[in-house]
Order: C-alpha cells, then structure tokens, then sequence
C-alpha cells in the first residue's frame, strides 16, 4: 500500500534552506521590488516559475524558491521535481536539500527506483542531522510503499533516533514506522531487538501486541510494563492515551538512594566536592537511606553490591570509564540512574540521564545569542589543545546548520602567540604595513592609527581565567576607534572568583555565561552560600561549580521524570536552568553577566532556539509546523 503522509506537505512548505551566498540577510527584501512585484501576481507555481526563467542572479533563485513551495502547496510534483533540478544545478545553494526534494517529488511520482538512486547518491554527504533524518525517512517510505517493511525499519529506526537525538521534527514519522512494525512477523521482529534503547522500545512494543494480542488484560499490563521501563520513548505518541498514566509521571518515591563517587585515587578530590553538594541537598530531602560507595570499587564487586542494596534510585558514577564498566554488565540498566558525566556509548535505559557541566551548552547558548542578535561573522579565540579545538569545531558545526556565513577563528599557542593570532586575524598587521608604505613616501611626519578589520561583528573567547585577562586588553587597544566596538564574549572558564578578588579592570564590558551559584548576585539561598564560605574559604572554582552541580543533582530528583518527557519545563538550580532533551543529557541554561567599573553585573541577553537553514520558509524566514 503507497505511503501517503498528508502532513509531510505540511512540514515541507516551509522548508528550504536558502543556502545562496547572494541571499540578503532580510529575508522580506529577498527580491528586488519589480520581481517582488511579479511574484506576487503570479497566480500559482507554474506561473512563478516561468517568471524565474526571465530572471538573473539572487532574483531568480529566490523566485525558483517561491515556486518550490508553491507546488508542495499544490502537490505538483512534477514541476516540484524540475524545479529541485534546476536549483541542484546552481553552485551557490544547498543542493543536498533540494536533491532530498528531487527524491520525495519522485517518490510521489511512483518513480521509486529513480528516488532510491537519488538518496544513494548522498550517502556520505548528510553531514546536518536534519538532512540525514529526511534521507533516513524518504528512503524507508519508499521500501515501506513497495511492501518491503524489512528493508524500510532500519531506516525508520535511524530516522526515529536522529529525530530524537536533534529534536528534529517529523510529521507522520511515528505513524509510519509503527505501521511498518505491525507488517513483521515476530521471528522478524525479534531480529531487530538490538541495538539503541530508541530501537528495543520500538520493536519490544510491537512484540507485546503480537504475543498478547488475544489477551487484553496481559496487553494493557505488558504496555503498563513498556512505559515504566521506556519512559519517553516516541512510540508512546502511538498508543492510546490512558489517564491511569498520569501516576507514572508522580515524583520518585525513593526510600534507597545509591551515590556512586571516587573516593579514592587521583580524582578523590571532585569526589569530596560532589559529596558535600549531595549531602547539603539531602537536609530538605526526605530519603530515608543514602549509601555512598567508591565507584573505583572493582566492577564485579560493586555490581554485586549495587544488586543486593537495590536501590530506588542511583547517582553516579562519575568518571567515564566507569560509566561505560557499569554499562557494559548491565549492572544499572533496570535502576532509575542519574550519571554525572557524559556516556559516549549507546543509551541503554530512558531512565539514565547524563549530567555533567559540558562547556558545549556554554557555547550552544553564545551562539543563540549570537545568531539572535543577527551575527554574521564572529570571531572565535581559543587554546590551541585539545579542549579548545573541540570546542571551536562544535561551535562551527552548529553555526552551519543555521548560518549560511562562516566564522573566523584564531588558536593561540600561548601567552607570547596571542598578540600576532589577535593582529592577523584583525588585519592589524597589514594596516600597519600599509601605515608604514605611506610613511616612505613622505619626508615629514604622517599622522596615522591603525583600522582593524570591519566584517567582525562579535568576538569570543574560550580561554581560562589568565588567558582572558591577557586577550582581553590586546583586543581593545587593536580594535580600530573608527569602528563601531565589537561586543566581546567568554565561557564560564574565563571568570575565577579567587582571580576576581584582586583583578577586574582589564575585563571591562565583557559578557560571559556563569553559574549562578557562582555569581553573589544571583544566589536565593544566601544561608547556603553563606555555610559554605564559611566552612571552606578557600575552595578551587571547579570545586564550587562540582559543588552545585551535585546539589542540583539531588535537589532535580521529584521533577526528573517530568522534565524528562516535558520538553519547555526546565529546573532552576545552582548550575542553571536545567532542561532534559530526549537522549537524556541534562541541559544548562546559565545567566549572563558583565564585568562593569570594576564590578560583576547580571544581565539579560537575547537568546533564543535558532531554526535550522534546513527548515527556514525561501521567503519569510517561518517554519510551518503543525
């Protein structure tokens, strides 16, 4: 049966990334006023299209544009595939989306072959995870239209787990794969019963319906089963909906609570942290038993251990590789657990959550600033290591799903480096060079001030506390006076509470993302921070911040179900407005401030929850989801 999803009509009126390097920044002046003027007579997509064909340059692409929507409008699919055809053939715009189109006009068409060799031909290239989630959809509708629900389930199950990776939406994608699923026999089935926990829950879901099919009473208890232990999951959107479940989303009734810290080794340190904001948090928590256990214990001996205790509740570890230890036997995988770090692996649980004080959500704020603030060209300063590579390069690969222009980034070796990284990438250097050619052709004095670069409209610096208090004053005096001043930036790395006593002149006006635990001014629970200076005066900045993670850690426990399955509820804690999205990380919003004479001010920034190129309207910027 041919696999029509009505609201996948929807969803594709409005996108089209643009990617032209001829598109204005305004999207209502995209077209000149004449050609602005022509579209709007046109009467449907065939007439608009005949107007791109008398049109040159941004004009005619933009017209190409409105056309494109136009026959989505209209299901036209045969002048939606030659118009996609004529887009793909122009260098300047995003031609894996408009080949995607090319592909699900075809496949409209029935011309199923010639979409699959379409879709083949950008294996390898579907580098934006809203292109690979359409190419994962459009490839498993196409076998899925041909009665082929074995080869279309992988690439269903890819698409469920991009969507649910990179809250991307899809209409009508759940729909479709549990169709799919429900055309499986259960030897088929049970095949697939590997892989991610997005995966499992799928084909576990399916399975319960086949082997209690006759049994409604097993039914309703096996998926009562399902959606304890996969809580969140998006087949849930399949099921009927059951008030009874409302208890499900009750807060935890813990009575048992295990925390798994290093209490021994080289990181028993950020374990006496963690401990002190777990235990701080457990005086307003009414759990009858908390146990502390080394996580360094041997992993045989503390799964041993973790089975006899069964615990209502589990957090930690923290280090990584004990993380993936515990992983690995399964030790955790039926417990409710909050890490408190990042898993690389694959999730194995909806009740694992990974909490860790991840500088990217630093730079996934910065960058919604920036891109709401209507940023073109920032300027990126960080380390030349490791940590600073990482960051630049997950900044700039965001900052390519949603900008069509590209950043200018500059890594510093160390402290002697910088003033030559900040000089070049300003273009200080050649305005003295062209300072001092002037200068050889005059015998008397020239007047003269060096002119910086006039593209960069904003300036961040991931570097730590020294390294931005010595950025910092290079910037300001090579910026030239005739430009407007550039807004400059910086990570929570950039702010030290012991460097602050003694030294804040040189950060003057700068911006930067904090906890607000570390920031006086924004702390509510005054009493708190008050103990805590008192009892340790002179505690490291990344003690503090492992401090209120922790506290937050424990504070989060009532409402972590929720916020798992709620994606706009957030927390408010020491360590910022805490989100979970749906592969369970926990998400931080910090608050803004400024250095001011001398002082550290709240402020509040725009920011906002950019949209993709990929699913920006040709005409007006607006994404039509329903």
């Amino acid at each position: 049966m041919r696999l029509k999803l009505v609201s996948l009509l929807i969803i594709l009126s409005g996108l089209s990334a643009c990617s032209t390097t001829e598109k204005p920044t305004k999207t209502s002046d995209n077209l000149s006023n004449s050609a602005n003027t022509l579209k709007n007579e046109a009467l449907n997509a065939q007439s608009i299209y005949q107007l791109a064909q008398n049109r040159y340059g941004a004009d005619k692409i933009q017209l190409l544009y409105s056309a494109r929507d136009s026959a989505i409008t209209e299901e036209n699919w045969p002048l939606l595939e030659k118009i996609c055809t004529e887009l793909a053939l122009t260098a300047s715009v995003d031609q894996i989306q408009n080949r995607l189109y090319i592909a699900f006009a075809q496949k409209e068409q029935n011309k199923n072959q010639q979409a699959l060799e379409v879709l083949n031909t950008l294996e390898g290239q579907l580098k934006q995870p809203e292109h690979f989630a359409w190419h994962q959809f459009l490839t498993a509708s196409i076998f899925a239209s041909q009665d082929l629900p074995k080869r279309a389930a992988p690439y269903f199950f890819a698409a469920s787990e991009s969507v649910a990776k990179n809250n991307i939406s899809i209409p009508k994608l759940n729909d479709a794969l549990w169709h799919n699923l429900k055309q499986l026999s259960s030897y088929a089935l049970e095949r697939f019963n590997r892989g991610s926990v997005i995966q499992q829950g799928w084909v576990n879901l399916a399975l319960y319906h086949q082997v209690y099919a006759n049994s409604s009473v097993d039914l309703d208890q096996a998926i009562n089963n399902w959606r304890r232990r996969y809580l969140g999951h998006p087949g849930t959107n399949v099921l009927p909906k059951q008030d009874t479940y409302a208890n499900e989303l009750a807060p935890l009734n813990i009575e048992r609570l295990v925390v798994l810290l290093p209490q021994s080794g080289a990181n028993k340190r950020l374990g006496d942290a963690l401990k002190a904001g777990i235990l701080a948090a457990l005086d307003k928590k009414e759990i009858s038993e908390t146990l502390f256990i080394d996580e360094n214990t041997e992993t045989e001996a503390l799964s041993a251990q973790i089975s006899q205790l069964q615990p209502d509740f589990v957090i930690g570890p923290l280090l990584k590789a004990n993380i993936d230890k515990l992983a690995k036997t399964n030790t955790l995988l039926d417990i409710p657990t909050l890490h408190l770090n990042t898993f690389d692996g694959e999730r194995t649980s909806l009740q694992h959550y990974f909490f860790a004080l991840n500088p990217e959500h630093e730079v996934q704020q910065t960058l919604e600033h920036f891109l709401a603030q209507g940023y073109q060209k920032p300027m990126l300063l960080a380390p030349n290591n490791t940590n600073g590579q990482r960051l630049i390069d997950y900044f700039n690969l965001q900052w390519q799903r949603y900008s069509e222009t590209t950043t200018q980034v500059g890594f510093y070796n160390d402290n002697k480096d910088m003033p030559n990284t900040i000089t070049s990438l300003l273009e200080v250097d050649k305005s003295k060079e062209r300072i001092k050619s002037v200068k050889t052709l005059f015998n008397k004095e020239v007047e003269s001030e060096t002119r910086s670069r006039g593209d960069i409209d904003a300036i961040y610096i991931l570097g730590d506390a020294i390294e931005t208090r010595l950025i910092k004053p290079y910037l300001d005096v090579n910026v030239s006076t005739f430009a407007d001043r550039i807004p400059i930036y910086a990570s929570s790395k950039s702010h030290s509470k012991q460097i602050d006593t003694t030294d804040k002149g040189d950060l003057d006006g700068l911006y930067f993302t904090e906890l607000p635990w570390m920031l006086d001014s924004q702390i509510t629970q005054h009493n708190l921070r008050q103990q805590y200076n008192d009892l340790w005066p002179e505690q490291a900045d990344i003690s503090q911040r492992l401090f209120a993670m922790a506290y937050d850690a424990v504070a989060m426990l009532n409402d972590i179900r929720q916020l798992s399955i709620t994606p706009d509820k957030y927390f408010s804690g020491l360590s910022g407005k805490l989100s979970i999205n749906s592969a369970g990380d926990i998400e931080r919003s910090l608050q803004w401030a400024q250095y001011s004479n001398r002082r550290i001010k709240p402020v509040e920034l725009k920011t906002q929850r950019p949209v993709p190129l990929f699913m920006q309207s040709a005409n007006d910027g607006i994404t039509i989801i329903n």
